[in-house]
């Protein structure tokens, strides 16, 4: 059986001397030395010897069994106990500093580590969100007060429980953020947000599901958008209808007024022409507001971008589109709505540019480019009119500085894009020259 270093060290320690003990004792009894002086001398070197190992071995061993003890201390957690005699200058001093230091370092991490979990319980405690965190076989390991009090019972009983007991288990499944279609909770109906993340404890993986009830936010912003949607018809009606009463009650002032005046007739049909006029765009603002709120969801199929863009550029007559794309690219879109988004840019731009003011040197034009690239198409519609002065309202629905406009354009353009998950951008160029450009990016699939 190999010694161990205990017994190995106390072994060198006593066998060391002993051949110096051994030569001692025996010149001393090899003499003619009286008998009594020899078992003195004997006496006095065997007992030097076994002391002076035995001090050895105490220097040797009791600094590591101090050592030994802080270290344990410090995996205990009791980060209170300090080494003495820790100095620099020799290296048994060096490792009592260390062991002091490290003991400093472990106090600040573990008051640092208790701070922050009080927080995150504070807050566990605070937010009106549940927080469930599963181990890897789908069983509850944490369950926060207000996960608690939508399952309804306590923490002891939720502990260890799988999540299919609580109509859970569709949550560790799908995509991480969505809003669920249908509540897991039976006792609380509405709109839910799910968030799943993933971590590890003590390196095994877990599942953190937040579930928020989203319907009062919802609901409020339902109020705030039929407000708006109130506040813009309103406005708009008033708009159109308070000029038509004016005019129909002096018409009807005239059509009273006896004798009449001899261009009466001519009076009545300038009234009745702007009747038509503000009652025709009435009409068109109602049906450019059931086109944005009836927009279907789209229907993709693998369509050239080229051929879109000239088919939207020959609708537009009264300016040459020039196109700059580079080669031509398939895309999985809806062609009908992707058609119309260009369109609508397309027919902005030319009236922007034909807006302003040109010579022959620089006359209106409208340029549309395309390049694909790290997996995205970006295409652009250039013009070169008087620019945007306010851009804060752009995509602001019934929002329009053209007198003929509805405001629909651009929103429904933005929302065709995002549709496809992609975006709409207006912005004034940034070359020089004035004039604005519309940025499509959509993902190539």
């Amino acid at each position: 059986m190999p010694l161990s270093n205990h017994r190995k060290l106390q072994l060198y320690a006593y066998l060391g001397p002993l051949p110096a003990v051994v030569c001692s004792l025996w010149l001393l009894w090899g003499g003619d030395h009286a008998f009594n002086t020899r078992l003195t001398l004997s006496v006095l070197v065997l007992g030097c010897w076994l002391a002076c190992s035995a001090a050895l071995l105490t220097l040797i061993f009791r600094p590591l069994q101090t050592a030994a003890n802080l270290l344990s201390a410090l995996r205990e957690g009791d980060f209170s106990i300090r080494a003495s005699r820790a100095r620099g200058n020799d290296p048994l001093g060096e490792l009592y500093s260390e062991i002091n230091l490290i003991g400093n370092i472990l106090r600040t991490q573990r008051l640092n580590a208790l701070e922050a979990t009080a927080l995150v319980s504070a807050m566990m405690e605070a937010i009106d969100v549940a927080v469930f965190a599963f181990d890897e076989a789908g069983c509850l390991r944490l369950a926060n007060p207000a996960a608690q009090r939508l399952l309804g019972f306590s923490t002891e009983r939720l502990l260890g429980q799988h999540a299919s007991r609580f109509g859970l288990a569709a949550c560790l499944e799908g995509d991480p953020v969505r809003v669920l279609s249908q509540s897991p909770f039976p006792s609380h109906a509405g709109s839910w947000g799910l968030r799943r993340c993933s971590f590890r404890e003590q390196g095994r993986p877990h599942t953190l599901v937040l579930l928020a009830d989203l319907s009062q936010a919802l609901r409020d912003e339902k109020v705030k958008a039929w407000q708006s949607l109130v506040r813009v018809l309103g406005h708009e009606l008033n708009n159109s209808l308070a000029p038509i009463k004016s005019i129909a009650g002096s018409l009807g002032v005239l059509l009273r007024r006896q004798p009449r005046a001899e261009d009466w007739e001519e009076d009545l049909r300038s009234g009745l022409d702007i009747i038509g006029s503000r009652a025709d765009g009435l009409t068109r603002f109602l049906q450019a507001y059931s086109q944005l709120a009836r927009l279907p969801a789209p229907s993709p199929e693998n369509c050239s971008l080229a051929r879109l863009v000239l088919q939207a550029a020959a609708l537009e007559g009264r300016l040459q589109v020039r196109h700059e794309g580079s080669a031509d690219v398939t895309l999985r879109v809806d062609p009908a709505q992707l058609g119309l988004l260009l369109t609508n840019l397309i027919r902005n731009a030319t009236e922007a540019a034909l807006l302003a003011d040109h010579d022959s040197t620089t006359p209106a034009e409208v340029r549309v480019a395309w390049t694909a690239a790290a997996g995205t198409l970006t295409l652009t519609v250039t013009d070169n009119g008087i620019g945007i002065s306010n851009t804060a309202n752009l995509f602001v629905p019934f929002f329009t500085t053209k007198p003929e406009g509805s405001g629909i354009g651009l929103v429904l353009s933005r929302q065709i894009a995002e549709n496809h998950g992609g975006s709409l951008g207006l912005a004034n160029r940034t070359d020089g020259m004035t004039g604005c450009v519309a940025t499509l990016s959509l993902p190539l699939r």
